[in-house]
């Protein structure tokens, strides 16, 4: 027989390997061997941490296992994600031990809320000629992530509103897990109702967004008030808290009035100031023109916006006027603009007064200042003199309702002639007529004689009645004797008085 050709080298190296891959995978037993006795152990079922922390997740092996990688995957299926791996670059993952062949635990620092999920650490092994297919995995390990909100933000309307203007405030916060969140609202000290707040799911499924409204009525002493959002979280050893001013949310109109000093009438040529008062606005931001006759004017002064102690401002503005003829019956306007709103306008009127009406005008108060006192004490002379002519008046009436009984006596004048008026006169010619009435009895005298021409006449009554309140009359007329006529004594005669006619003949 000839002998067989010597086998090729290559057919040799082939042989070899295919026996290699009977033994491994078609002689029964072959892989149990191999397998026999690796263990892959995943203790940690669940891991909580919070957010910027480093996790540890731990792995071990057997040795003596099939020829293959060790990875660390998240999640299982087909949106499973590498974590670690003996080969590629893995920044924030790192082994706990490095180059060791049975301790694959590995640490991933900073771990945020969208790292929670369960993680697997798995052993694969090597197929021929390339590739790998699992060979072992953990039960998988729970990770979740307390995540800290993020600081709260509170905002706004966008655009100011008066006082007594109801509008809504926001606060918000997010990235945070779980979430168990709890919102306050408080203004300055005190606490204030609001909306419950809303949880949304946040950019991951591991955390959340929140959001919280809260309506107010804005008053003018709000210009230095603040809002205040109170955030309380497990993640958080203190509240969190996001405030607002509502000062940015609030403006005040300003107040306007224009004064003048002199106020009007004033002289020609006088120097008059217009001030235009500008109180109580917010924010300070203002502007003030004025106008004459509707034409704005340059030479004007006005002052820096000063705070007043409630937080608001004001301001003055003042413009000068020379008092000329012409400008007489002129009107001056303030125009004041505040943020940006409606102008807000104030008008005034120049009236001036001519020299001479204004030296009339001068003494006709000073006249009428006078005139008033005199009239005010007038005015209470007459009454007092009023008062005491009603007294006396009074008392005369009462005197005379009971005196009615008092003696009384009358000389009665006759008629004078005309020729009793065409004598001359005689100055010692004198007549007298004395009547007394006492009230205490006298003896009867006579007088002595003015003159060697005169007569004289003298009548006593009896003793009056007593009581002061009776009255004595007497009518006497003397006319030249020797031409008058008797007269009788006129009847009848009053009630209880006493007559007497006394006619005396010229010697």
């Amino acid at each position: 027989m000839e002998p067989l050709p010597p086998p090729r080298p290559g057919r040799v190296a082939w042989s070899l390997t295919c026996l290699v891959l009977l033994a491994l995978r078609g002689w029964p037993g072959a892989g149990a061997q191999v397998t026999q006795g690796f263990e892959l152990q995943q203790p940690q079922d669940k891991v909580s941490m919070e957010a910027g922390e480093t996790l540890t997740l731990t792995c071990t092996v057997s040795p003596g296992g099939p020829p293959g990688s060790m990875k660390w995957l998240k999640g299982w299926g087909s949106e499973n994600q590498t974590i670690y791996g003996q080969t590629g670059s893995f920044p924030r993952v790192t082994r706990a031990v490095d180059e060791s062949e049975t301790d694959f635990s590995i640490h991933i620092r900073d771990v945020q809320p969208e790292d929670a999920g369960t993680y697997y650490c798995v052993k694969f092994q090597k197929l021929f000629p390339d590739g790998e297919e699992l060979f072992r995995r953990g039960k998988g390990t729970e990770v979740s992530v307390l995540a800290k909100p993020t600081h709260p933000v509170v905002s706004g309307p966008g655009r100011r509103v008066g006082p007594g203007e109801s509008v809504p405030f926001t606060c918000t916060a997010g990235g945070f897990f779980p979430q168990d969140i709890s919102v306050k609202w408080f203004k300055n000290r005190t606490s204030i109702s609001a909306q419950p707040a809303q949880i949304t799911p946040g950019q991951t499924k591991a955390s959340y967004n929140m959001s919280s409204t809260v309506t107010m009525t804005l008053r003018k002493e709000d210009v230095r008030s603040q809002l205040i959002c109170e955030v309380q979280h497990l993640t958080l050893r203190a509240p969190l808290r996001g405030t607002y001013q509502l000062s940015q949310a609030l403006r005040v109109s300003p107040i306007v009035h224009v004064d003048a000093d002199p106020p009007s009438p004033v002289g020609v040529n006088k120097t008059v100031k217009f001030i235009c008062h500008v109180k109580g606005f917010y924010p300070g931001n203002v502007n003030v023109t004025w106008l004459e006759n509707g034409t704005e004017m340059s030479l004007q002064n006005t002052s820096r916006p000063v705070e007043m102690s409630q937080g608001l401002f004001q301001l003055s503005s003042v413009v000068e006027v020379k008092a000329m003829e012409e400008k007489n019956g002129s009107t001056f306007t303030c125009r004041v603009v505040h943020d940006a709103q409606v102008p807000v306008e104030r008008v005034t009127t120049l009236w001036i007064a001519a020299p001479d009406r204004e030296g009339v005008n001068s003494m006709s108060t000073a006249a009428n200042g006078s005139l008033l006192v005199i009239y005010i004490v007038v005015g209470v002379v007459c009454t007092v003199l009023a008062l005491l002519v009603a007294a006396i008046l009074y008392l005369i009436r009462m005197k005379q309702s009971k005196g009615k009984s008092s003696p009384s006596a009358r000389l009665h004048e006759p008629e004078k002639s005309s020729e009793a008026t065409t004598q001359e006169s005689d100055p010692n010619n004198l007549t007298y007529a004395d009547l007394n009435f006492e009230k205490e009895k006298k003896s009867i005298r006579r007088m002595v004689e003015m003159s060697q021409q005169s007569e004289y006449a003298c009548i006593q009554t009896n003793r009056a009645p007593n009581g002061d309140d009776n009255l004595t009359y007497a009518d006497l007329d003397m006319v030249h004797l020797s031409k008058a006529p008797k007269r009788p004594a006129p009847h009848p005669e009053e009630t209880g008085s006493e007559y007497a006619s006394v006619q005396i003949p010229r010697k």
